[in-house]
This record gives structure tokens, sequence and C-alpha cells, in this order.
């Protein structure tokens, strides 16, 4: 069903080439209208992400058939349904995974794709779970099997996705540990639960080494982060790789990882299958959101940006001095 007075075009944040911060740019483009299984969402909140700045740097292409906006995550309303779809109906709040597009006004996404807004969290809060959770719960807990009792340890422990990591592993049972750039993030992740150690100044190998390894390590470094985690697992660890900050490529011992049975994973969210995203989807709103409801995790939120200001929140998501997730708040009707 779409309204009949949906607005032709839509305020969005495009990228008019590939750069800095300051080539995103505001712009009038089609409002897109959802087909077949998808939805329509007026978008109160989008969150920032690091592959939305890979993106607008040119170093992170998105798929054929998404959008060109950046933007993976958002919170809203829905405003019109396609064919197809029976679960949501216009009007409802909304938070979503995105392929794309979440810097507008509204966007299309897959109705499977979006969950109902945890009780008690902001429309700006919600923006911040769909890309987190979905990343860490399909990589910490899907791929890397994490349970109660084990040792977990998350470089970034301060990002969104550390701050969210941490909250979900302590809920789980696990003995967290996390790596951090600051003795302020050290206690923001400690605040949370982790043993907290500043990569500046300490070893987080020999921190791990000290308690018997990690059972489980999250980690978006990459470089010659990957031998060093290798030493820092237990024997049967799990590596699970979700990003690589400092190179994708790096030489592999894999001696190590025979005689110590160590796994050697990871996944990117965005390219895969609308139906393992769905699958996924079922597994956050089925294991994460009584974890919300039960005051387990809360996102943790660093600033809000306007939708004219999207080029200061890029930048302060590559300074890195944030703690926590930036969102951007697009203009109301």
């Amino acid at each position: 069903m779409i309204p009949e007075d949906m607005p032709e075009l839509m305020r969005a944040v495009t990228i008019r080439e590939h750069g800095a911060p300051e080539v995103l740019t505001i712009d009038y483009v089609p409002t897109p209208v959802p087909s077949h299984g998808q939805i329509l969402i007026r978008v109160a909140f989008a969150g920032v992400n690091r592959p939305d700045a890979l993106q607008r740097a040119g170093q992170y292409a998105p798929p054929p058939d998404a959008s060109p906006l950046p933007g993976l995550e958002c919170a809203g309303y829905v405003a019109a349904v396609g064919p197809g779809v029976t679960h949501w109906k216009i009007g409802d709040p909304v938070c979503a995974l995105l392929p794309g597009g979440g810097y507008a006004t509204h966007v299309v996404t897959q109705a499977d794709h979006a969950l109902p807004i945890p009780e008690g969290l902001s429309l700006a809060e919600a923006a911040c779970l769909p890309e987190t959770c979905f990343t860490v719960w399909s990589n910490m807990v899907m791929r890397g099997g994490l349970a109660a009792g084990e040792r977990f340890l998350v470089h970034g422990g301060s990002s969104g996705i550390g701050t969210t990591a941490i909250q979900i592993a302590c809920a789980l049972g696990a003995r967290v540990f996390a790596t951090a750039g600051s003795d302020e993030k050290c206690e923001a992740c400690a605040d949370l639960g982790a043993e907290a150690v500043n990569y500046r100044d300490s070893d987080f190998v020999e921190m791990l080494r000290a308690v018997g390894g990690a059972d489980v390590i999250l980690d978006m470094v990459g470089g010659d982060y990957l031998p060093r985690n290798l030493r820092a697992l237990a024997d049967d660890g799990r590596l699970v790789q979700i990003a690589f900050l400092q190179g994708a490529k790096v030489e592999l011992n894999m001696a190590e990882v025979m005689t110590r049975r160590l796994t050697v994973t990871g996944s990117t969210l965005r390219p895969q299958s609308t139906l393992q995203k769905a699958r996924i989807a079922k597994e956050v709103q089925r294991h994460v959101w009584p974890m919300i409801a039960a005051g387990h995790l809360r996102p943790v939120m660093d600033s809000t940006f306007s939708m004219d200001d999207a080029a200061k929140a890029h930048a302060r998501m590559e300074s890195s001095a944030h703690i926590g997730k930036i969102v951007l708040e697009m203009p109301g009707d």
C-alpha cells in the first residue's frame, strides 16, 4: 500500500565524488517505492558506521542492486508496504538493517530485515541496533559459537560493535576482555563488564595467555593483529574476523592453526543474501531483544548530528575519538 500523498522527491545525503567527509552533500532524489516483500520507512535516525565512511572514500562499493546512498541501519516508521507484506502496517515503529540508503528521509528494505523497537528505547537508540546486533550475533555466536563460561576478547571495545559485543557476551555468561586506545575508552569498556587493556602501552596477548587464552576473539583490525590473535587464543579457540582496518593480507602460520586446532573464520554482513539476513534477524529478535528487555544491553550513544552535518559525523567517526554509536537525525515532516 502506497499512500497517495507520498512525496515524489526526498532529501538525502549523497556522495558527489569519492573523498574526504566534505564530499557528502544534501540533495533531492526520487523517493524509493517498495517492491514485493519490502517496506518503505520514514527515517527518524540513521546509524553511522565505518562501512559508510569506506563507501564515501571509494573503498567499499555497494552491491549492484543496493541504493548508492550511504546508511546501513535506521529507525523510524513504516510509510508504505509492498505487495506480499502482511506483518507490518503503515505507522508501525521499526528499526531495520538496510542494503544502503539510510541517510535519507525515506528508505526501502526487506520487510523481514525490520524489527520492532524494543520497549524502553528511543528511536535514536534503536537506530544503533541493527547493523551492530546483526554483525555481533552472527559472528560472535552463530560463527564463533561463544558460550557461557568461555573467555571472549573483542578489539576496539569502545566502538559501536565493541560496546555491543561486550554487553551481549556478558549476558551470555562469558568472561569478557577488550582492547581500546585510551584509558578513558578502557574505563568505558570496564563499566560495561569487560577487563580492558590499553593496547598503546600493554600487550593483549600477555593478558589473555595469563588466563589460559581466549576461546573466541572478535577482530576488526586485521594486519599484524592476526598472528598475535592466534597466540592469544586458547587451544581449540576461534578467531572471527569482521574487518581489517590495518590490512587484509598477512602471513599465517598454518602449523600453529593445525597443531592447536584453531579456527579462523569471518564474514561481512552486506553481501549476504536477503534470506540469510532474515535468518539473522530472527535470531537477533529471539535472543538479543530479550537481553534489552532484561536490562543487559543498551546502546552506548556517543553523539547525534543533524542530516545537514553528515560530514561532521563522518569526521567524528574517522577521528576514532568516539565511544559508542554516532547517529544522524533526519528532518521531520
